[in-house]
């Protein structure tokens, strides 16, 4: 029998508007018919509506981990709130009439099940794999010509700033890394882009000590890409048929969107993965232009703490689907892994929740780092790599969480090692403060997730926590 639950139904709502509108269907009395399939696996139905004919909805759950709504509505939103509605309504218990599956569902599902059989067969070897693309070398080459012209651009770019100090920088300056950032996009050079559009709004701050302390970097890593850049360009230029780089950041760098099966291909994936979130925010990054919902997931039964990000660009962000905190287990058959360090993206394509075990909190205990100094070791090591994430995330075990007399905060691990705790310019909000408001328990004998950022004038590491968990307890102080 299927089993629904609102949160998981909230879950696959693209909005909270959509989710609010699919209630309100139900509250409402909207659905003029509800019927369920034999074995349970789809549920469809008729839902009034503002037109003469009713809209005919279903949800098909025949894959459980990713179910497929339908609609004939004019909505570009999947689950519309019409799938949403029959959802809800499924979960709260209203009668579902059984009926046959409908014809054009069943004629979907048909072709379906016979992609996924020719693709089980191709992955068995009963089939022949399905031939690789040609790689047009004339085209690559062009593409390879304006990518490197681009990168001699953003050379004489950067060290002009260097020469002539950031100091002298000026709204034409501004206006100038602007223009040349539209520049590099048009070169396919999408993630330099990015990044020096961010190095025009940290010129632009008001608190001119802090965006220059930033912008500093900010150079820093531009001329790295530069020249790794630079030479990775030269040689795929020798070898168009090279593969692409799945070891580290630079095929994003250099406007490579990375497909599932690229990812496959490179040995990027896990069966069978159980994920438990720690930790969700949304922010509005200008530099890209896009709102960014961030998720810091543990891997039961491992240490890695993996990230998921979904971008959704300002123009289109009313046609996307909006994340959200997940609170109960995700299990995946497939987690496919981006490259990065610490904290790779990854992605998933369904998932099945269930709820939360002592077995679960048993493993966020077990992958805490007791050691302060082996975490800040490894957040160095990747910090090595300028172009690797710069604010790694890290789960580490506290005795306790210390108040020192200046008012600041320090986790203190149990062999007595220190972490300066505070708030960091990568994320949207500040959480240190809230550390006087929570529960004293949960100050000792605790499992810290932190965020860390070296900053650069001092000199040194400073982590900032985003949840604190103790037994059965999890507390997001970022949301």
């Amino acid at each position: 029998m299927l089993q629904l639950t609102a949160s998981h139904i909230d879950s696959l709502a693209p909005n909270a508007a959509a989710a609010k509108n699919g209630r309100g269907l139900v509250q409402k009395n909207k659905f003029v018919k509800l019927n369920v399939s034999a074995e349970g696996d789809l549920l469809f139905g008729e839902c009034s509506g503002s037109g003469k004919s009713n809209y005919v909805c279903s949800v098909d759950f025949v894959t459980p981990d990713n179910p497929v709504s339908r609609c004939s509505c004019p909505s570009r939103q999947f689950p519309c709130k019409h799938a949403l509605g029959l959802m809800y309504a499924y979960a709260d218990g209203l009668k579902f009439e059984q009926a046959s599956v409908p014809e054009d569902i069943s004629s979907k599902r048909d072709k379906a099940g016979k992609r996924e059989e020719n693709k089980a067969k191709r992955d068995s070897g009963e089939l022949p794999p399905a031939k690789p693309k040609k790689v047009n070398k004339a085209a690559l080459k062009k593409k390879i010509g304006q990518q490197l012209e681009a990168l001699d651009e953003l050379e004489k770019l950067s060290l002009s700033l260097v020469r002539g100090g950031l100091g002298t920088a000026n709204a034409k300056t501004v206006k100038d890394l602007n223009d040349h950032a539209k520049r590099l996009g048009s070169s396919y050079l999408t993630g330099a882009e990015n990044e020096l559009r961010r190095l025009a709004l940290l010129l632009e701050q008001e608190d001119r000590e802090s965006g220059y302390t930033y912008a500093a970097e900010q150079l820093t890593l531009l001329n790295a890409f530069i020249k790794k850049g630079r030479s990775y360009l030269q040689a795929k230029q020798e070898d168009p048929e090279l593969s692409p780089d799945a070891e580290s950041t630079i095929e994003e760098w250099l406007g490579h969107a990375w497909q599932l099966s690229e990812l496959k291909e490179a040995g990027r994936v896990s069966e069978n993965v159980q994920l438990l979130q720690l930790a969700f925010y949304s922010y509005r990054d200008e530099a890209r232009k896009e709102f960014v919902d961030t998720g810091f997931w543990l891997e039961l039964g491992e240490s890695r703490i993996h990230r998921t990000v979904q971008y959704r660009p300002f123009k289109a962000v009313k046609f996307m689907k909006e994340e959200d905190s997940f609170f109960s287990v995700a299990q995946i058959n497939e987690l496919y892994r981006y490259p990065g360090g610490l904290n790779a993206r990854v992605r998933f394509e369904g998932m099945l929740p269930r709820q939360t075990s002592s077995a679960d909190f048993e493993s966020i205990r077990s992958a805490a780092s007791t050691s302060i100094a082996d975490a800040v070791k490894a957040v160095k090591n990747q910090l090595k790599d300028p172009l690797a994430d710069r604010a790694p995330v890290v789960l580490l075990q506290a005795a306790r969480i210390a108040q020192t007399e200046s008012g600041a905060f320090a986790l203190v691990d149990e062999s007595g090692g220190t972490l300066e705790l505070g708030d960091i310019y990568r994320l949207p909000q500040p959480t240190t403060p809230l550390l006087s408001l929570v529960d004293p328990a949960l100050l000792e004998d605790t499992d810290v997730l932190a965020m860390f950022e070296h900053r650069m004038d001092t000199g040194r590491l400073v982590a900032q926590p985003l949840t604190l968990i103790k037994g059965e307890r999890i507390t997001r102080l970022l949301y």
